[in-house]
C-alpha cells in the first residue's frame, strides 16, 4: 500500500501525524491537516518529475518511509501545538506567529523538496561552502535550476495562507506570506549548508531536514514579529 510517496509504514505514521494535527491544532486542525495534504501531494509531482534522467543517475527515490514523515513532519507539528498551547493561555499574538511559524516551517521542506529533486535536472552543482563542484546528488551542492525551484516551492507553499484571514482573525495576509516565502528559501540554504556536514559523517539526512523544517518556522515567526 502506498500513497504518493509514502510506503506503508509512512501512510501509517502520516494517518497518525494527521491525528495529531486535528487533535492538538485547536480551531485550526483541519487547515494544519490540508496543508500537510499539499505539501505530500506537490512533493509527489516534484519526485516524478525527470523520473527517467533521475533513473539514469540513480537519484530516483519512489517511496519514504517512517522516518522521512518525522523529519519532514514534527517541526510543522511543533508550531501547531505552539499555537495549540497559547490558546489555551488566551495570547492571540503568540497564536497568530505560531500559525505564520507552521506556514514557514512546511514552506521550509517544500523549498528544500522542490530544490533538490528539481535542481538535479540541471548542471553541475557546486558545494554552498566552497563552491567547488560536486557529484549530483551529493549534499550540500546547490545549482541555480535548484535555488530557483526552491523559492518557487516557498511561494506555491505561501498560498496554504490564502484562507487564514476567513478561518482565524488577525493574520497580516500579505506581511504573512512574505514571511513565509523568505523563511522558506532561507531554510533550503540552511538545509543545503548542513547538507556539506552530511558527507563529512555529521548528522543525516532526516537531522537536517528536522532542523531546516524548526529554522524556516523560527524564521517566520521573527521575520513577521519585526514587519507587523
Amino acid at each position: 500500500m502506498n500513497l504518493l510517496t509514502l510506503d506503508f509504514k509512512g501512510v501509517i505514521a502520516g494517518l497518525l501525524l494527521a491525528v495529531a494535527f486535528l487533535v492538538f491544532g485547536g480551531s485550526l486542525g483541519l487547515f494544519f491537516v490540508i496543508a500537510m495534504l499539499y505539501f505530500l501531494i506537490v512533493s509527489s509531482i516534484v519526485t516524478h518529475a525527470g523520473k527517467e534522467s533521475k533513473k539514469g543517475m540513480h537519484l530516483y527515490q519512489k517511496s519514504r518511509s517512517i522516518r522521512n514523515v518525522a523529519a519532514n513532519g514534527i517541526p510543522p507539528l511543533l508550531f501547531a501545538l505552539l499555537f495549540f498551547f497559547s490558546g489555551m493561555y488566551y495570547s492571540h499574538a503568540i497564536a497568530t506567529v505560531a500559525v505564520i511559524g507552521f506556514a514557514g516551517s512546511i514552506a521550509a521542506v517544500t523549498s528544500d523538496k522542490f530544490s533538490s529533486e528539481i535542481g538535479v535536472l540541471d548542471g553541475t552543482p557546486h558545494s554552498i561552502v566552497n563552491f567547488k563542484a560536486v557529484k549530483k546528488g551529493v549534499s550540500g551542492g546547490i545549482t541555480v535550476l535548484g535555488l530557483a525551484s526552491g523559492l518557487a516551492g516557498a511561494m506555491l507553499m505561501s498560498l496554504i495562507l490564502i484562507p487564514l484571514p476567513y478561518i482565524y482573525a488577525g493574520v497580516a495576509i500579505g506581511i504573512a506570506a512574505e514571511a513565509v516565502i523568505i523563511a522558506g528559501f532561507i531554510g533550503t540554504l540552511i538545509d543545503s549548508f548542513l547538507g556539506y556536514f552530511e558527507e563529512k559523517g555529521i548528522g543525516t539526512k532526516y537531522t537536517t531536514n528536522f532542523i531546516c523544517g524548526i529554522a524556516g518556522g523560527l524564521i517566520g515567526m521573527l521575520l513577521y514579529s519585526i514587519i507587523v
